[in-house]
């Protein structure tokens, strides 16, 4: 049985906050149906700024979902960690593993953007040191013992309830995420299909005597929605997978490896690339990949369509697939 995810990001262009307050409470609903209809994760992600409102707060987004649900795990992926205060950082995910029982799932990135740094007035050029303090300091932190912190002695509390630590992976697409990953012990999350990079986490964990896992994506990643009519849901809907492709395009530059990279400027070249496809419920079930991403609510795509794509995933893909 595949792995089965659903993704928000809560897009919304042109939203007002009536519309967008409706399109977090259908995300909740949406959560509580996947969760009820077997649907391993929820998927999150963290964004500054954005004029199509993309989500900031994927911890309260997930403190949320786990007040909906009692099974979803919840993937953060990725906190941009060197905005954030590492103590309260460490504060946040273990509150969130007590309160979910152990069910989220952290992946910390350094972005892309140098304008979600600017934003926060953090600089961009130390964001590698910030990053490793960051990871180092969570480490320290949820052993709920007293740890120099800056030039103090400081204690965080309460401790996570998973051992040794709550889930937390080093996400990125260079050799310094890797080796990041390998020196601190901690499993690394490429942001694309990249054998060679995951090659060289495995020798990086040997030089530090760690150990770890990568939690990589396959060669096919493709975010997926689910139509009766193919045709026509690209006719009427495409747009909003156009708007939210083109946005992350405006973000990558030439050396960002993403697996959801789109070179596209048309629905018609988005369709032909096949990052995002839209699929009925008998050709996703004969995709025959590992991991399905299905993202209801791409591009500020409308409640009720997301909510179609979701209950033919959950009623009539998943089932097969179980078969």
């Amino acid at each position: 049985m595949p792995v089965s995810v659903v993704r928000f990001n809560l897009v919304e262009p042109d939203a007002t906050p009536a519309s967008l307050g409706a399109r977090y409470r259908a995300a909740l609903e949406m959560a509580a149906y996947a969760d009820e209809h077997g649907i391993t994760t929820v998927q999150t992600e963290e964004h500054h700024g954005v004029a199509n409102n993309w989500l900031p707060s994927p911890f309260a987004f997930a403190g949320a979902v786990f007040g909906a649900t009692s099974r979803v795990a919840v993937t953060v992926s990725a906190v941009i960690g060197p905005l954030h205060d590492p103590l309260r950082l460490a504060e946040e995910i273990a509150v969130l593993d007590l309160l979910s029982g152990g069910r989220l799932v952290t992946v910390a990135g350094i972005g892309y953007r140098p304008e979600e740094y600017a934003i926060f007035d953090v600089d961009w050029k130390r964001r590698g040191k910030l990053q490793d303090e960051v990871l180092e300091t969570l480490l320290k932190a949820w052993t709920g013992e007293p740890f120099e912190y800056r030039g103090r002695t400081v204690r965080v509390t309460p401790r996570p309830q998973t051992e040794p630590h709550p889930l937390l992976l080093v996400g990125g697409s260079s050799k310094a995420a890797a080796r990041r990953a390998a020196r601190l012990g901690l499993p690394f999350f490429p942001s694309a299909h990249l054998p060679q990079l995951e090659a060289y986490y495995k020798e990086r964990l040997v030089e530090y005597g760690t150990e770890g896992w990568t939690m990589m994506p396959g060669a096919e990643t493709p975010l997926l929605h689910i139509a009766e009519d193919p045709d026509r849901t690209w006719a009427e809907y495409g747009r909003h997978f156009l708007h939210e492709a083109r946005t992350y395009a405006s973000w990558q530059s030439g050396d960002i490896r993403s697996a959801v990279k789109s070179a596209a400027t048309t629905v018609d070249e988005l369709r032909a690339e096949g990052v995002y496809r839209i699929l009925t419920p008998e050709q996703c079930v004969q995709l025959g990949l590992d991991n399905l991403v299905l993202h209801p609510l791409a591009g500020g795509m409308p409640v009720d369509e997301g909510w179609r794509s979701l209950r033919l995933f959950a009623e009539r893909v998943l089932p097969a697939l179980a078969d």
